[in-house]
């Protein structure tokens, strides 16, 4: 029987799992999906932990001790959700220690309404750091304008960092920027720079939804022959970018000091359109030092039927400039685009957060009752 993840993994590519739940570590599945799908690394958001927290059978016994210690909403949220992570951290140790740090990471995210407000980030960040207390955490944060300056003081400070809701390739390099700005003043501050990693989360799916809306609305012929095609020569893009950013002096200078390179990681790579191929922001995005964070139905969706042909990426720039060029002149606003993606970004997990703190202050008022 092929073997379509080991296929994948050995072009490079990273296959993480992009969700967690306490049933998922009580039940042995995360370890299971370890040893038996190659999954090397666990990625979370606000909408993954309120899926996982509405099931409130699952944090029976925590909800009822922090009921008793009368802790505020706020912060039972904070100790269930650390919990989670510094378990699954635990479970993904052997994929960190074979890999000398590279993979085996799990993530927390900064509270969302801090989004744009870089202070009060850094403080989180520093915060879930300590709480969670394991060497193979990211703590995600958004690559906001606000949350930039942020990335670099959290790594400055010698914590590892996942950036999340990127876009746009011109933010990604901002994002980059910051990483190296970052690990500069981590090594002049005389942090150890092979224990800090940091991957860039670049979002794919959602820029296909968000453009072939548009397109549809256009609806020329032209158009809608241009449909599905934005997010993956998007990513292309991406990826272009980072080859040439690690490629720069400034890159080999910090890579001589023991530094890893922030690796593109391609996440919400769940097709939203059914028309699609499931497996398709998989097999068009396999380049080597990359990370694809996969949904559950994903990952076996690969196992059973993706086709690894090699690295799909580097020999297609020429084509993703073209694609985005002819999207242009059918009148997308890619600067619109990318700001709606973003503001709607930050909202969901807004609103995901503010239902996550509603229902476990339901679940901590009948646990204390």
């Amino acid at each position: 029987m092929t073997d379509r993840l080991a296929e994948l993994s050995a072009q490079g590519v990273a296959v993480w799992l992009d969700d967690l739940s306490r049933v998922r570590l009580t039940s042995g599945s995360l370890d299971k999906m370890r040893t038996e799908q190659h999954v090397v690394g666990v990625t979370t958001n606000p909408s993954i932990f309120q899926k996982a927290l509405s099931d409130a059978h699952a944090y029976d016994e925590q909800l009822r001790d922090l009921a008793l210690q009368k802790v505020t909403v706020e912060e039972a949220v904070r100790l269930m959700t650390a919990k989670d992570v510094r378990w699954a951290s635990d479970v993904m140790r052997p994929a960190y220690d074979t890999s000398n740090g590279v993979d085996g990471r799990v993530s927390i995210e900064v509270d969302p309404r801090k989004a744009h407000e870089t202070v009060s980030t850094v403080a989180e960040a520093k915060t879930l750091w300590w709480l969670v207390d394991r060497p193979n955490l990211f703590i995600k944060i958004p690559a906001t304008l606000a949350g930039l300056p942020a990335i670099t003081e959290v790594l400055a400070a010698g914590i590892s960092v996942n950036v999340t809701l990127i876009f746009s390739v011109e933010r990604y390099r901002a994002v980059m920027d910051a990483f190296l700005a970052g690990l500069e003043q981590a090594k002049a501050n005389g942090h150890d720079l092979s224990k800090i990693g940091s991957v860039a989360s670049f979002f794919v799916s959602r820029v296909d939804t968000e453009v072939d809306k548009r397109l549809d609305k256009i609806g020329s012929d032209s158009a809608k022959a241009l449909k599905g095609k934005a997010a993956i020569a998007n990513a292309r893009l991406a990826y272009e970018a980072y080859t040439e950013v690690f490629g720069t002096d400034r890159w080999k200078a910090l890579a001589a000091a023991g530094a890893h390179p922030q690796r593109p990681l391609w996440a919400s790579t769940g097709t939203k359109n059914p028309e699609f191929l499931d497996t398709i922001y998989v097999e068009e995005l396999i380049a080597f030092g990359t990370v694809n964070t996969m949904p559950e139905p994903v990952i076996f969706a690969y196992e059973d039927h993706g086709t690894t042909r090699g690295d799909t990426v580097t020999g297609n720039f020429a084509d993703a400039h073209q694609v985005f060029t002819d999207l242009a002149a059918a009148g997308i606003d890619f600067a619109d685009v990318f700001k709606v993606l973003e503001d709607e970004g930050v909202e969901k997990f807004e609103a995901s957060w503010n239902e996550l703190l509603e229902g476990v202050a339901a679940s901590l008022k009948a646990a204390g009752s």
